[in-house]
């Protein structure tokens, strides 16, 4: 399914010849037909007008995209500044282009976001390899800090920390060691402390979050 939004017919009309043969095409010209639609026939693709009468940009769409979050959200508008297109694509639109686009251009718009690609223009390309490159420094960071947490935790201390984080009982772990729960439990203990962890989700999340995990050498004993 394909939706249509624009409160011009002329603009309906010229993007229906554009998709035609697609998928079916459904159309909307006004905002709440848009929220029904987007429940009721769940399109796959949404080709949205920037203009449509209370909108209200960015947050707008954010909302529209929360009622079918599978929707791929291509928006058309006249000229706008690089960054309101920015501001649009980091709203997780998959495409962007000129309402007065040519129906054969549309197409291929249309195909290329089906197909999982973006279709936003070159001077904006630098926007996105921006974001990832920060995206990855955050993660790196992230990872970073967690190593260095775990580093402060002794070979053993680490290695039933590791068992938590797949899931496994005091019990389990016991047995698997060859230890009683009881010393289970306090290492695990001593490792909350040094962790500032409260309990054994918080625990398996820092683990997983961790990989790869730690040089072993690095751990204490």
């Amino acid at each position: 399914m394909i939706l249509l939004a624009s409160p011009s017919q002329d603009d309906l009309f010229r993007w229906e010849q554009g998709v035609r043969g697609l998928a079916p095409v459904f159309c909307s010209t006004n905002l709440d037909s848009v929220r029904g639609e987007l429940v009721r026939i769940k399109p796959q693709v949404l080709l949205l007008d920037h203009n449509l009468p209370k909108l209200d940009g960015p947050n707008g769409i954010s909302g529209l995209m929360k009622l079918n979050p599978d929707t791929k959200v291509i928006i058309l508008s006249p000229a706008i500044s690089d960054e309101i297109e920015w501001g649009l694509f980091r709203t997780g639109i998959r495409g962007c282009c000129r309402a007065d686009i040519e129906p054969e251009q549309l197409k291929s718009v249309v195909e290329a976001v089906q197909q999982g690609e973006l279709w936003i223009r070159r001077t904006l390309s630098w926007h996105l390899l921006n974001e990832l490159v920060m995206i990855t420094q955050e993660k790196n960071k992230i990872k970073q800090a967690v190593s260095d947490l775990l580093a402060n935790l002794t070979r053993r201390e680490y290695e039933i920390a590791t068992l938590v984080g797949d899931g496994e009982s005091n019990k389990q772990i016991a047995r698997r060691l060859d230890i009683t729960e009881r010393t289970v439990k306090a290492h695990l203990t001593e490792v909350f402390r040094k962790l500032d962890v409260a309990d054994r989700l918080k625990l398996a999340l820092i683990v997983k979050g961790s990989m790869p995990p730690p040089d072993p050498a690095s751990l204490g004993h």
